[in-house]
Parts: structure tokens; C-alpha cells; sequence
């Protein structure tokens, strides 16, 4: 497996078996991103909650790539809406994909489309392929039972924020990373914007 960090909470996990996933894939908006849009391929979009640093680009890389959209209901139904392949889930629910599986957890937060449309609750996920376990946090804030989903899934790379004002600053993310007890922690949406530097 391998792990791709673009910027701000993009990231492309690609299989042993060459599955592509990308998670928030918001490459053209971010300053920091190495990557465009029309440089990136998906076979799974995995959106965590509908803000547009976070919907990002999904849409303009579904145009070309025609990938299986993977987000809580609301979310789901509304990349239906826009005409786009998804798979609805719930926060607690898992799914076995083609790549592995995929379960949503909580994460505390908002989620309304660029569009101004209420997407459901936001999540964090948790994604197991390939014998390890990746676990994105989405934007959310510390929560206690970060304890629990570390100790009911080892977490080979957790990826949270450290921003702070819209998610978890540094002192939060450290608790978080104490939390979960993951092998590898890895720091995102931070940077993009001045309110975050």
C-alpha cells in the first residue's frame, strides 16, 4: 500500500492491487497541493463531510474517472443528485470493498455543500486494506472516544488536524494521538489558509 499526502486533508491511498482512493481530494484550492485536479485518478472517492476544502475537486475527477463515491447518506444522496456513482453509509457502519473495508466513526463538526444544502453528519474513517488500518479523522474537534477506536482497531497511520479555530489545534492533536495510540500519526489541514498557519 501507498499513502499520499497532497495538502490541507487530500490524501490518495493506493492497494497492492492498484485501487486508487482518494480522500477530500481539495487539490485546486489549496495553495500547498503538488497535484491538479487532471492529474489524479480515482476508483473511490471518500468524502468526510461536504465543506467545499473537503468536497473539493471530487466532482471534476469523477467527470473523468467515473469512481464510486463513499460518504455518510445525506452526502451520498446528494452526489446522486449531481448525477455521480455513491454508496450510502452511516456513521458505525462498515462495508467490505473491492479494496477492503470501510467504516465511518464520529466526528464532531459541521457538513453543508458549497451549495448551501445540510449533508448529514460529517465522520471520520476508518480504511483497512492491505493489512493495515488508516484512520482520517475529518475535521473534528477531541473526543474521548478516540480511546475506544484505538483500542478496537490498531491504527497503523492516523491523519488529523492541527490547524486549530475550525478543527483540533497541536495541544488537542497530541491528546488525540495519546488517545488512539496509532503507529504513525500524520498532520493535515494546516496551512491552507491565514486562520489556520
Amino acid at each position: 500500500m501507498k499513502l499520499k499526502y497532497f495538502s490541507h486533508s487530500a490524501f490518495q491511498i493506493t492497494t497492492n492491487s492498484g485501487k486508487i482512493i482518494l480522500i477530500d481530494p481539495f487539490l485546486s484550492g489549496s495553495p500547498n497541493s503538488p497535484a491538479k485536479p487532471e492529474d489524479v485518478d480515482a476508483d473511490f472517492i471518500v468524502i468526510t463531510h461536504a465543506h467545499g476544502d473537503h468536497l473539493g475537486d471530487a466532482f471534476s475527477i469523477a467527470d473523468r474517472c467515473n469512481p464510486l463515491f463513499i460518504c455518510v447518506d445525506e452526502l451520498a444522496k446528494y452526489c446522486k443528485s449531481k448525477g455521480y456513482n455513491a454508496h450510502n453509509m452511516h456513521i458505525g457502519g462498515g462495508y467490505n470493498f473491492e479494496f477492503g473495508r470501510l467504516k465511518f466513526t464520529i466526528a464532531h463538526h459541521g457538513s453543508m455543500t458549497p451549495d448551501n444544502i445540510y449533508a448529514g453528519e460529517p465522520a471520520g474513517v476508518i480504511i483497512s486494506a492491505d493489512g493495515k488500518n488508516i484512520y482520517h479523522t475529518g475535521d473534528t474537534g477531541l473526543f474521548y472516544d478516540m480511546k475506544l477506536i484505538g483500542e478496537m482497531t490498531k491504527i497503523d497511520y492516523m491523519l488529523l488536524c492541527i490547524g486549530d479555530n475550525f478543527t483540533m489545534g497541536i495541544t488537542d492533536a497530541v491528546k488525540a494521538v495519546e488517545l488512539t495510540n496509532p503507529k504513525v500519526a500524520i498532520p493535515m489541514h494546516y496551512n491552507t489558509f491565514p486562520v489556520i498557519e
